[in-house]
């Protein structure tokens, strides 16, 4: 199936490319928003911490995702997932996700909205929540080292899906989704 525009709908985003996210639990989304406010460059933090599944959906499709993310959500019970590590992104860290349950919802999407996608949102993500990033590789490496030292894996059930236009730097969210499944 392919997720064409509908003209006869009023999407909101304008001409603003689409991201989809996948929503932590109120509890990990706290911490690691947190972690991100500590470590990441005060410049460049417009952003809470997220889960991205695709960077830029044209917004022409805003409609077709809505109700595609809508049905998903209302029959897809919580994915289960692990916070497994810390992810070195050479000038940055993210905490590194395990979720073949998400990452098969993700596929869905993906298939949903063929022929859309750019070549970033083909690729299957290694699921991730970026905390620090644009940082030297010393300052990267330093902070990898110190939350090595008191890591433990953390067990936790995705709660929804989100849609945001991306707006040159903050995005704006214009649905979220919590799933019912």
């Amino acid at each position: 199936m392919v997720c064409p525009a509908t003209p006869a709908r009023r999407d909101v985003s304008g001409n603003k490319p689409l991201i989809v996210t996948a929503q932590l639990p109120a509890d990990l989304q706290r911490w690691a928003t947190r972690l991100r406010q500590l470590h990441y460059p005060p410049e460049r933090n417009w952003l809470d911490a997220h889960v991205t599944l695709f960077h830029a959906l044209p917004p022409g499709s805003e409609g077709e995702l809505r109700t595609r993310l809508s049905r998903l959500a209302a029959i897809t019970p919580p994915p289960p997932a692990s916070l497994t590590g810390i992810m070195d992104l050479g000038q940055g860290t993210a905490l590194r996700l395990d979720s073949p349950a998400m990452l098969d919802l993700r596929d869905d999407i993906a298939d949903f909205c063929h022929g859309l996608l750019t070549a970033q949102d083909q690729a299957r993500p290694r699921l991730h929540v970026t905390i620090q990033n644009k940082v030297s590789k010393h300052t990267a490496r330093a902070l990898q080292s110190e939350l090595n030292q008191s890591f433990e894996l953390i067990d936790f059930r995705f709660s929804g899906l989100a849609l945001h236009a991306y707006d040159g730097g903050p995005w704006n969210l214009l649905q979220e989704w919590r799933f019912r499944g």
